[in-house]
């Protein structure tokens, strides 16, 4: 837990160094879970259900442009090229928050985020529709065309964790005390607060879970690992091939004619 913390408090640039970052589970940390993509069925059942709805926009960029949370979040349309011949848009600036005030940065965390991302035809095709109603110069702002700030950011994932059939607790003063109500969302059903909003997703899902399911993506389209690399900014390579073995080689049943070939049976 203090890992993470001390991890959060050097990307928000509260701290300049991370002083547990050679901090291992061995050495009494919990191991963290793997990383889960998300399968092309959740992909579907994701866009299906916020489809028109706020985060749409910034989960397309981040299923297939890989973008980071804080790389979305800082794009403006100068860094969109929809009318090239092959249409990319380029990282050149990273959100943060102050006092829960949006701070856009030219000077990303690396060299390696500066990059430039081709567009497949699905995603350039929703970047030109939201350019042709866009008030800002930001890609995703709020209704003032600003960037968001941290608490506009959440309130914009809630569209997502709101249809999800997940158990949740509210709290409630009832008569001067503070009660505790569950609600236990059956998948499909509408919620009883709000009739728009229908359980439709039977997963969770987090900002960087996108990112992940990009890169897990390039992985099974037998992309490069360099290539991989670049595109994801990621500044060291062992982050890339860590990622490329567990999702290319975690496969006994493809492995198991290698490993015989070279035991020679």
């Amino acid at each position: 837990m203090f890992k993470s913390i001390f991890t959060a408090a050097k990307n928000s640039r509260v701290i300049k160094n991370n002083p547990t970052i050679k901090i291992s589970a061995e050495n009494g940390g919990i191991p963290q879970k793997d990383k889960q993509p998300l399968t092309d069925e959740q992909v579907d059942k994701l866009l299906a259900a916020i489809n028109g709805l706020p985060p749409y926009v910034f989960v397309m960029i981040g299923l297939y442009a890989g973008l980071r949370r804080e790389e979305i979040l800082a794009l403006q349309w100068d860094s969109v090229y929809l009318d090239s011949e092959a249409p990319y848009l380029t990282v050149r600036r990273a959100w943060h928050t102050e006092h829960n005030r949006p701070v856009i940065l030219t000077e990303l965390k690396t060299k390696a985020a500066h990059r430039n991302i081709p567009l497949p035809d699905c995603l350039a095709e929703c970047l030109r529709e939201a350019k042709k109603t866009s008030t800002s110069e930001y890609v995703v702002a709020n209704k003032d065309g600003n960037p968001l700030s941290y608490t506009q950011f959440k309130r914009l994932w809630t569209y997502i964790t709101t249809r999800t059939a997940k158990e949740r607790y509210y709290y409630r003063y009832e008569n001067g005390s503070r009660v505790k109500h569950t609600v236990t969302p059956v998948l499909g059903e509408k919620a009883a607060h709000n009739g728009k909003v229908v359980y439709s997703l039977d997963f969770e899902v987090t900002p960087h879970q996108l990112r992940h399911t990009y890169i897990t993506n390039l992985i099974h389209a037998y992309v490069d690992p360099k290539t991989v690399q670049y595109l994801a900014g990621h500044e060291n390579s062992k982050v890339t091939i860590d990622i490329y073995a567990k999702v290319k080689y975690n496969k006994p049943k493809e492995l198991i004619k290698v490993v015989n070939n070279a035991f020679g049976y």
